[in-house]
């Protein structure tokens, strides 16, 4: 009887207390997670960089100046990062880069985690011959080194960040697919996918219903890091010449323009490789963070 009266004061104890409200939730998360809230706060301010490049660009990123002495400013509080070799000023550059890499990166992963998401569905849940002749599509695909891959295609197309786009979403959805296969086959097996089975429902309205929303979780997480690996392969891909053209600002081709002037003028290179970096690093810690918070065994940690 001490027992019982135990749990049903605990029952009412638990009503009685008041629910955590999402903005609460969001601190404790933020508290536990402290990298994830840094990254968060940086990537927020590259959004909003990107969102308003032409307010706080102050220059025009593709207009060079003529004036003598333009190019190859050292930064000062006239041109806060300095100039380039056409006297383009290289703040505006940078935050106007922004945009092409945010760009590319979201509309890649986008194209890429959907194609991915729907292959591996298909290939986890009906298995048999589709599953065999899908996975085979893939491994051959990942066969191919990604560098020499990516250059392939984007030598077929014409170079532009659209081409860059589609190649990298076609070597993105690969691996997703795996991923999302493997949870796909997990949880198709358990008892309440049998019991839509049992009571008729069709395999789409299955899939759609109860196995997509048991794959959210990695599927957010793999999106998350993906865009900073777009973001790397579009730098590289505009370094090599075969992304975005100029004279359109893009952080890989700033690089490629800076390596000559490396030993003159060092911030031609170091301003657009530290925006990378940055950039890719927070959302790789982004991912990590997302990974914890949703994952239930990893949730206490």
């Amino acid at each position: 009887m001490a027992t019982e009266n135990t749990a049903a004061e605990e029952l009412l104890v638990a009503g009685l207390r008041p629910k955590k409200t999402w903005y609460q939730r969001l601190g404790r998360i933020a508290k536990r997670k402290p990298m994830g809230t840094v990254s968060a706060i940086v990537l927020s301010i590259l959004l909003l960089a990107a969102i308003f490049a032409d307010l706080i660009g102050r220059y025009d990123p593709i207009a060079a100046e003529r004036k003598v002495g333009a190019a190859l400013q050292e930064p000062s509080g006239k041109h806060w990062l300095g100039t380039d070799q056409s006297g383009r000023d290289v703040w505006a550059r940078i935050v106007h880069g922004a945009r092409i890499s945010l760009y590319v990166g979201f509309i890649a992963v986008i194209i890429g985690v959907g194609v991915g998401v729907v292959v591996g569905l298909v290939s986890g849940y009906f298995m048999g011959w589709l599953d065999i002749l899908l996975q085979r599509v893939v491994d051959v695909i990942l066969g191919f080194p990604s560098l020499i891959l990516l250059m392939a295609l984007a030598s077929v197309l014409e170079p532009s960040t659209q081409t860059a786009m589609v190649a990298i979403s076609f070597i993105i959805w690969p691996g997703i697919s795996r991923t999302i296969r493997a949870s796909c086959i997990t949880v198709s097996q358990n008892q309440y996918v049998e019991a839509a089975h049992a009571i008729g429902a069709s395999s789409g309205r299955i899939m759609l219903l109860h196995v997509t929303p048991q794959c959210f979780a990695p599927i957010i997480v793999l999106a998350s890091v993906q865009i900073g690996f777009a973001i790397i392969i579009e730098a590289s891909l505009s370094f090599l010449g075969l992304g975005t053209q100029p004279p359109t600002p893009s952080w890989g081709m700033m690089l490629s323009e800076g390596r000559r002037f490396i030993e003159t003028a060092w911030w031609l290179g170091v301003f657009p490789g530290l925006a990378i970096s940055l950039v890719v690093l927070s959302f790789n810690m982004m991912g990590d963070t997302l990974r914890d918070v949703l994952d239930p065994r990893l949730r206490g940690t």
